[in-house]
């Protein structure tokens, strides 16, 4: 298996959380420029065995060379951590991962909303008053909550990152998608999406984390010439 090289990512990263810029870097309030220490191969191992599913070779790679998680997009990546001899992610959202059915393929490979399927909200005009309007409207929701977000619907899928207001980032684990990031944005009624390149072609982890370095990288080098007398 070929995996990426990782091996100048720590260095920037470095420079970045020493640059006069970095506290206003969008999430760094976040995850503060923490580099949690990377996986050793036993504990990427006793890992893999808990999930009973090897993860995708970039990501595997970047937590054995770089980090098992910290900075990084957004407000940083969700960290694993082993917990009672148990590993697990954590952050805000980390808990929508089911650990037990990684193994399990998600199926999908273009952009759904387990929402589009249900009948349109209540029309306060169909009814003969604001009581059994706001039942029916309550119930309504209910429902469409119950849809949304059902855990079925991420079965498969690793959660890695928040982007604030409930939006989140995740990798596949399983299935024909396996290995591409994907946006989860039922928080907005949006349902979930894989992520894509300017050409169109699915980002994977590897193209996901240096395209947030990169970008940060020139966030941090714009503000300092706007700076620069």
């Amino acid at each position: 298996m070929i995996l990426s090289d990782w091996s100048d990512v720590p260095d920037r990263l470095a420079r970045l959380s020493t640059h006069p810029s970095a506290g206003t870097i969008f999430g760094a309030n976040g995850h503060q420029w923490r580099r949690e220490p990377p996986l050793t191969t036993d504990e990427l191992a006793e890992l893999e065995s808990q999930l009973d599913v090897e993860l995708p070779a970039e990501y595997r790679s970047f937590l054995l060379q770089v980090s098992r998680g910290g900075t990084g997009p957004a407000y940083g990546l969700f960290p694993v951590q082993r917990v009672a001899d148990r590993w697990r992610w954590e952050g805000d959202g980390a808990e929508l991962t089911d650990l037990e059915t990684l193994s399990q393929p998600f199926p999908h490979t273009d952009a759904f909303n387990p929402a589009d399927d249900l009948p349109d909200p209540p029309d306060e005009a169909d009814f003969d008053s604001e009581d059994t309007f706001n039942e029916a409207e309550d119930a309504y929701w209910q429902q469409h909550e119950a849809t949304a977000f059902s855990p079925e619907h991420s079965i498969g899928l690793l959660y890695l990152c928040h982007l604030g207001c409930a939006y989140r980032e995740a990798l596949v684990i399983s299935g024909p998608a396996r290995g591409q990031m994907w946006a989860d944005d039922t928080a907005s009624d949006g349902g979930f999406r894989p992520l894509h390149q300017p050409d169109g072609s699915p980002t994977g982890f590897t193209r996901w984390y240096r395209g947030w370095l990169e970008q940060t990288e020139e966030q941090a080098r714009s503000r300092s010439s706007r700076n620069t007398p």
